[in-house]
C-alpha cells in the first residue's frame, strides 16, 4: 500500500481539496517512520516544505483509527502566535474527522481550557511555559488529561537547543511521561539544524528508543539576495533597485524618502512600497527605533501609514493585529519585527525580507529568508548594513565594517558548506536545577531529601550533575528559605519560595528585566523596563508618548500619545557568535573575490576594509601595532572562547605583558597597551596555555557571573563553576594560539 492509499480517507480528501499534485519526499519518510516504526523521529527540511502536514497526517489517520482516551497528541511551540497560526490549520485539517484540536497559553480564553480539562481528547498545543504551569497547578489531572498521550510533537526544535528552554522542554515531557504512565514518541520538526545526529540524541534522552532521521534531497532554490551599505550621516546616496544574485534589475524606483532622511532607512522606505514585506532587526530597541522613523518618513510625505511592529514586548491585541493584517494579501503593508515573526508563521505572500544589520547566527538568517518564498515565489532577503562613518584619525579595527564582514560571512557558510549553528549541550545547567527542583516540590507537595534527588536528578537533561552539587544546592536553598524541613525531615517549599513559584513568571525559564505594562486609557500596548520619569518620553508600539503617571506598586505605566521620535529601552541581549562565522569573516578579509549580491556601496565598503587590514597586517597576523605601546589583538574565535581569551590575558598574563587598558569589542578585537613585545606576547601566552587551566581559575575575584534566570538563587560555587565549565572554553583558545604562526 501507498503512502497516500494509507493515510485515512479525511486526510485524502484534504490532499484533493488542496489540489496537490503529489506527496512531498518530507511526508513520505515521515509517515514511513511513523506507521512501520516505534521510534521518535526528526524531520528536518527548508521552511514551507509541508513538515506539519508530515507529522499530523500520519498521527491523526492513526487517532482515527483507534481514537485516545485521553489527549493523544502534544504539540510544543515555542510561540503563542506559532500556536495560534497552527491551531487554525489544524483545525481545519482534523474537523471532519471530529478529532478536536486544543490550544492552551497565557491569551486562551478559561472556557476553551475548561472544556479540554472536562473532554481530554485529540491534539493539545501548548508552549513550555504553559505545559509548566499545567504540571504545577493540575498536578493531579494530569494522568487523567495524559493517560493514552502517544506522541509529543516538537516545533521549531532547533530553538530550543541553545538554552535553558529547551532543557525545560525536555524536562517537562519526562515529568509528564511519570506522571500519567506513558512514553509518547517524540517528533522534532525544524527547518535548521546543525549536526541532526546530535539533535536527534536529545530528542530521544530519557525514552529508550532511537530517532529516525529522514535524508531528504532537497530540490535547488534560487534565491533572491541582496546586501548593501550605508553610512548612517551620509547626505546622499545612489543606489538603485537590487541586482540579486546577478539577475536583472527588478524594478524601477516607485517612491523616494524624505530629504535628510537615513540613507538606509530611507532605502527600506523606498523599496518596501506597494509591497508585503517584513523588516528584521535584531534588538526591540532597534526595532522600535525603525518603526517610528520610517512612520515619520510617511507623515513628511503625506502618505497613510503602511508601517506595523511586532516584537515581544508588545501586547497581544498589538501583535494580532499585525499577524492577521499580515496574512491579508490585498493588504500591502510592511512590519518591522524582531525574531517573534521569525519562526513558522504562515503570513501568508509575503514579497521580500530586510535585514538591518547581520543576524547572529545562520540559523535565524535561514529562518528569516524562510519567512519569504513561499506560494511559488523565490525566497528573497534585502541586507541593509548601516554604520557610523569612520573618522579620518581612527584606529584600525574601527576602520573595518563588522557587521558587513558578519553578514557575508553567514551567507557563505551555508550557501558553501550547508552549515548551520550545533546544539548547545554540554552545559552545566544549575539555574534550570534550581526551577525544576522548585516545580518539581511545588507539583508534588513534601518529599524526603533522597527521594527529590532521585526524581531531580534522574531527568536527563541532568546528566552531568553530581550528588554533590545537588546537596550544595539543598543545603543552600534550606539556609535561604527558599526550602523548608518539616518535623518529619521531609522537604517543602520555604516561605520564599513561595514567593518566586506563586509569580507567573516563575513557569519560564528564559531570563526577563523587570517590565511595567504601558497604557493609554484602556489601551495596553506593551511593556518596558525601567520607566522614565512623569513628564519625560517612551517609544513603543512604533510611536512616542509621554509619561503620565507611574504606578510602582502594579508595575504600570500611563501616557499619552506626541510627536517626535526618542530612542527605546527593554534590555540588551549580547549575541553569541559562533567562531565558524568569525573564521568565516576572516576569510572574506582575506579573498580578493567579490561575492554576487553585493550592492554598490557594499562593493566599494568591503573593498576599503580589505585594503585597510592588508595595510595593517590584519588579514594575516592576530595581533598588530597600532602605533607607540598600542596593539591590537583580532583572535577570530567565537564569543565564548573570546571571554575566556581576554580573561587569560587579564588574569594570567597582564603583570609579565605589563598589560593595561584592555578595551574589547565582544567578539572582533581587543585594544590594549603593553610593554612587551610581539614575540614577548606569543611567548607568555603560549607558556600560560600550556599549563592545565582550571576554568574556574579565570573567575575574577569578588565575580558573580549571573547569567541566567535562576542563577541569583544558586550557592555562589555552582553559580561559578556553571558558567566557568559551560561558558568558559580554554581549550578552543588553546587550539586558536597553537595555530598563530
Amino acid at each position: 500500500m501507498g503512502i497516500f492509499e494509507r493515510y485515512a480517507p479525511f486526510v485524502q480528501d484534504y490532499i484533493y481539496r488542496n489540489r496537490w499534485e503529489n506527496l512531498r519526499a518530507i511526508q513520505v519518510a515521515s509517515a514511513n517512520a511513523i506507521f512501520n516504526t516505534d521510534d521518535n523521529v526528526l524531520l528536518s527540511a527548508s521552511t514551507a516544505s509541508g513538515k506539519t502536514e508530515a507529522a499530523f497526517f500520519p498521527i491523526i489517520t492513526l487517532f482515527a483509527e483507534n481514537p485516545p482516551t485521553s489527549v493523544g497528541c502534544l504539540y510544543i511551540g515555542p510561540l503563542k502566535a506559532l500556536i495560534n497560526d497552527q491551531f487554525m490549520r489544524l483545525t481545519d485539517l482534523c474537523d471532519q474527522a471530529g478529532i478536536p484540536v486544543w490550544h492552551w497559553h497565557g491569551d486562551v480564553a478559561q472556557t476553551h481550557k475548561s472544556r479540554l480539562m472536562k473532554r481530554p481528547s485529540g491534539i493539545l498545543q501548548i508552549t513550555p511555559e504553559s505545559l509548566e504551569a499545567l504540571l504545577l497547578h493540575k498536578h493531579a489531572a494530569i494522568p487523567k488529561l495524559f493517560g493514552d498521550l502517544r506522541f509529543v510533537v516538537i516545533d521549531e526544535i532547533h530553538s530550543l537547543l541553545r538554552g535553558d528552554r529547551g532543557g525545560q522542554t525536555l524536562c517537562l515531557i519526562e515529568r509528564l511521561g511519570r506522571l500519567a504512565g506513558v512514553n509518547p514518541r517524540r517528533i522534532g520538526l525544524s527547518a535548521t539544524i546543525g549536526e541532526p545526529a546530535r539533535t536527534g540524541e536529545l530528542l530521544s534522552s530519557g525514552t529508550g528508543r532511537r530517532t529516525i532521521i529522514p535524508k531528504i534531497d532537497a530540490k535547488g532554490v534560487k534565491w533572491r539576495l541582496s546586501m548593501e551599505h550605508f553610512y548612517m550621516k551620509e547626505e546622499d546616496s545612489e543606489s538603485e533597485a537590487a541586482d540579486i544574485d546577478a539577475l536583472p534589475v527588478l524594478e524601477e524606483k516607485t517612491d523616494t524618502a524624505p530629504a535628510n532622511a537615513d540613507p538606509g532607512l530611507g532605502y527600506i522606505f523606498e523599496h518596501t512600497a506597494g509591497k508585503k514585506c517584513l523588516v528584521f532587526s535584531n534588538s526591540r530597541e532597534e526595532c522600535e527605533a525603525v518603526t517610528s522613523t520610517l512612520r515619520q518618513y510617511c507623515e513628511l510625505r503625506n502618505e497613510p501609514d503602511r508601517f506595523l511592529i511586532h516584537h515581544g514586548n508588545l501586547s497581544s491585541s498589538y501583535r494580532e493585529t499585525a499577524e492577521e493584517v499580515m496574512k491579508d494579501d490585498a493588504q500591502c503593508m510592511t512590519t518591522v519585527t524582531t525574531s517573534t515573526l521569525e519562526l513558522g508563521i504562515d503570513i501568508g505572500r509575503l514579497e521580500r525580507a530586510f535585514q538591518i544589520d547581520a543576524p547572529w547566527t545562520v540559523s535565524s538568517f535561514l529562518q528569516r529568508m524562510g519567512r519569504t518564498g513561499r506560494r511559488e515565489l523565490p525566497p528573497e532577503m534585502w541586507f541593509v548594513m548601516r554604520e557610523d562613518e569612520p573618522d579620518a584619525r581612527a584606529l584600525l579595527p574601527a576602520t573595518i565594517p563588522w557587521k558587513l564582514l558578519q553578514g557575508i560571512a553567514i551567507v557563505q557558510l551555508y550557501m558553501e558548506e550547508r552549515w548551520v549553528e550545533p546544539p548547545r549541550l554540554d552545559r552545566l545547567p544549575y539555574s534550570l536545577l534550581y526551577h525544576q527542583t522548585m516545580a518539581t516540590l511545588a507539583s508534588t507537595g513534601e518529599m524526603a531529601p533522597r527521594n527529590l534527588a532521585e526524581k531531580v536528578l534522574s531527568l536527563s537533561y541532568f546528566h552531568r550533575v553530581s550528588q554533590d552539587d545537588y546537596k550544595v544546592l539543598l543545603k543552600h536553598l534550606l539556609k535561604h528559605e527558599h526550602l523548608q524541613k518539616t518535623e518529619q525531615g521531609g522537604l517543602i517549599i520555604g516561605l520564599n519560595g513561595e514567593k518566586i513559584i506563586n509569580s507567573y513568571k516563575f513557569y519560564g525559564v528564559f531570563k526577563e528585566n523587570e517590565e511595567y505594562t504601558v497604557r493609554c486609557e484602556t489601551q495596553e500596548l506593551g511593556t518596558i523596563v525601567s520607566p522614565p520619569p512623569i513628564g519625560e518620553k517612551i517609544a513603543i508600539a512604533g510611536h512616542v508618548w509621554t509619561v503620565l503617571d507611574v504606578d510602582h506598586k502594579r508595575h504600570l505605566v500611563y501616557c499619552e500619545q506626541v510627536k517626535g521620535k526618542i530612542p527605546a529601552y527593554f534590555g540588551l541581549c549580547a549575541g553569541d557568535l559562533h567562531t565558524r562565522i568569525v573564521q568565516r569573516m576572516r576569510g572574506v578579509l582575506q579573498e580578493d573575490r567579490s561575492y554576487p549580491y553585493l550592492m554598490k556601496n557594499a562593493v566599494k565598503r568591503l573593498e576599503t576594509a580589505r585594503i585597510a587590514a592588508r595595510n595593517g597586517g590584519m588579514d594575516v597576523n592576530p595581533l598588530v601595532n597600532l602605533g607607540g605601546n598600542m596593539w591590537c589583538l583580532t583572535p577570530w574565535i567565537g564569543t565564548y572562547p573570546f571571554i575566556t581569551l581576554e580573561r587569560i590575558l587579564r588574569l594570567k598574563c597582564a603583570e609579565s605583558l605589563g598589560l593595561r587598558n584592555l578595551d574589547t569589542a565582544r567578539p572582533f578585537y581587543m585594544q590594549f597597551n603593553m610593554d612587551a613585545d610581539e614575540e614577548g606576547f606569543f611567548e607568555i601566552l603560549r607558556a600560560e596555555l600550556a599549563k592545565d587551566i582550571e576554568p574556574l581559575e579565570l573567575i575574577y575575584p569578588n565575580e558573580l557571573p549571573l547569567f541566567h534566570k535562576y542563577d541569583e538563587y544558586l550557592p555562589p560555587e555552582l553559580v561559578c563553576k556553571g558558567f566557568a565549565h559551560g561558558v568558559l572554553d580554554v581549550e578552543e583558545v588553546r587550539n586558536t594560539v597553537a595555530r598563530w604562526g
